[in-house]
């Protein structure tokens, strides 16, 4: 052919220079497909291969077997949204008594929600629990009694300071909104070996939702099938009962039928995540309408534990949420993988009212927020131990973020310290009667061995029985993790 003829990029694909370009660039896509061609098997950001879970799209819920043998096969979350104050419930500071009402060096002028005041010695008295002697405060007396039971972790400490953006941290990983709960990721991981109840229960206050809302118990990016489901004891799941003019039998019959017409059009489109999820939530809906009445029928408990937990005393507040207790333990003696137990809500502020934000007059806010959660709770970990359910059960008692150990400007409330903060661990797989890490001697700051929140969420896997590192989900471009690309697992507190 006739060079004169061609075009003048079809002249400049035949010199050198232009031949080596190309096929440069050839090399160079044939390497990318290689890339893409691996992407079945890829590796993570930690050099580890993840662990898919075998997911049955007709029965995401099936249980499925951890990375490794673990002591905690189910896990309950007591979180208590709007930050305990660490330093007047769990972290004893006897300097704050030292400096009481003094203002060292050192104090910003300003912090989350304007300027500092001076040091204050904690608001109830502190004093040894049990045979480990732990220092705890009179605000929580009945949790103080058990201390011997619970592992403290005394040196969190977070990235952020707002309560949405903490409430996500603590239950997703990340402070932004998209990303799958804690309780997703471990029914994604392990499905559940109750089969008529979901996997993954929210039981929020009766007051209303966190202030994250349903993102601390949402699926994410995960399949739809591994989000929370929410309800209370006072507020079952909705459209669970079947109309007077529907007879049992053709409730049946119209169950059969759209099960057989879900089967087919899962046949026609078998990879579609969320059809799959749709049908077997139907499926679960079907069973929880023989499961959930008997559930939720808390006059079949006898009246000792009504007492104990506190039911019938106290502010209705109280009440409901001693009720929601007993829920929670009967949702773990049914086998409910993971059961998250909200004390406080925050749907549009609260300060200290609905929740545990305690900015102003501190000691009769908190003292509520104590009054409703202290024996019910104490009372459900009781109870679970008597039971021998604390022997596969995990239970994380969490909040967002602690309080400064010296009061805001007005006087009478403790601003947000995302620096230091306290939560506990309990049963399976945990040291009893033992305490980790501290803060610095006023509790400002993690001093002791810090623990990020990324550690506490992969010890918290780990006790699961799933490694961190390898329990991740494919999601644009990138291999995502509850615990991002950090994290370490606490090794000193397993038992």
């Amino acid at each position: 052919m006739n060079p004169e003829n061609l075009t003048p990029h079809g002249r400049k694909l035949l010199d050198r220079r232009g031949f080596m370009k190309n096929t440069a660039f050839s090399l160079g896509g044939l390497g990318l497909a290689q890339l893409l061609a691996a992407e079945d098997d890829p590796i993570s950001f930690s050099g580890k291969t993840p662990i898919r879970p075998q997911i049955d799209p007709d029965n995401p819920y099936r249980p499925r077997n951890g990375h490794f043998d673990a002591a905690a096969k189910q896990v309950l979350v007591i979180y208590c949204p709007g930050a305990v104050s660490h330093v007047d419930t769990f972290d004893y500071k006897p300097d704050l008594a030292k400096f009481h009402g003094q203002k060292p060096p050192g104090i910003p002028e300003v912090t989350f929600e304007g300027t500092t005041g001076n040091i204050a010695k904690p608001f109830w008295d502190f004093k040894p629990r049990g045979e480990s002697g732990k220092m705890t405060s009179d605000l929580l007396p009945n949790l103080g009694a058990l201390a011997d039971n619970f592992c403290f972790i005394h040196s969190l400490h977070t990235q952020t300071s707002a309560h949405p953006q903490g409430e996500n941290f603590m239950n997703t990983g990340f402070t932004m909104e998209g990303f799958p709960s804690f309780g997703a990721w471990v029914t994604y991981a392990l499905g559940s070996s109750c089969q008529d109840l979901p996997a993954f229960v929210a039981i929020n206050d009766p007051r209303g939702l966190a202030r994250s809302g349903k993102n601390n118990f949402g699926n994410g990016f995960l399949p739809a099938a591994f989000q929370g489901t929410d309800f209370n004891a006072k507020n079952p799941p909705a459209n669970l009962g079947r109309p007077a003019s529907l007879s049992a039998a053709d409730d049946k019959s119209t169950i059969d039928l759209l099960k057989r017409l879900n089967g087919k059009h899962l046949e026609r489109y078998p990879n579609d995540a969320n059809l799959a999820a749709r049908i077997a939530s139907y499926e679960l809906a079907g069973q929880m309408q023989l499961s959930v009445p008997s559930m939720m029928d808390l006059t079949a408990e006898p009246e000792s534990i009504h007492k104990e937990y506190g039911t019938d005393t106290g502010s209705e507040l109280k009440r409901e949420y001693a009720k929601n207790c007993i829920l929670a333990r009967r949702l773990i003696e049914k086998g409910v993988r993971v059961v998250q137990l909200f004390n406080g809500s925050d749907p549009s502020g609260g300060n200290g009212i609905t929740n545990w934000d305690s900015h102003s007059n501190i000691l009769e806010t908190h003292a509520m927020q104590a009054e409703i959660m202290d024996q019910p709770t104490a009372a459900l970990i009781r109870d679970l131990k008597r039971r021998g359910l604390l022997e596969d059960t995990l239970i994380v008692w969490a909040t967002e973020f602690g309080r400064m150990p010296f009061l805001q400007g007005n006087g009478t409330g403790r601003d947000h310290n995302p620096d230091a903060f306290t939560c506990f661990l309990a049963g399976a797989g945990v040291k009893k009667g033992f305490s980790y890490g501290e803060s610095d001697e006023f509790g400002a700051k993690a001093a002791v061995d810090p623990v990020e929140v990324y550690d506490f969420n992969a010890t918290i896997l780990h006790l699961m029985g799933l490694d961190h590192e390898r329990l991740s989900y494919y999601h644009n471009g990138l291999e995502r993790r509850l615990t991002n690309v950090h994290g370490h697992v606490i090794k000193d507190v397993l038992a």
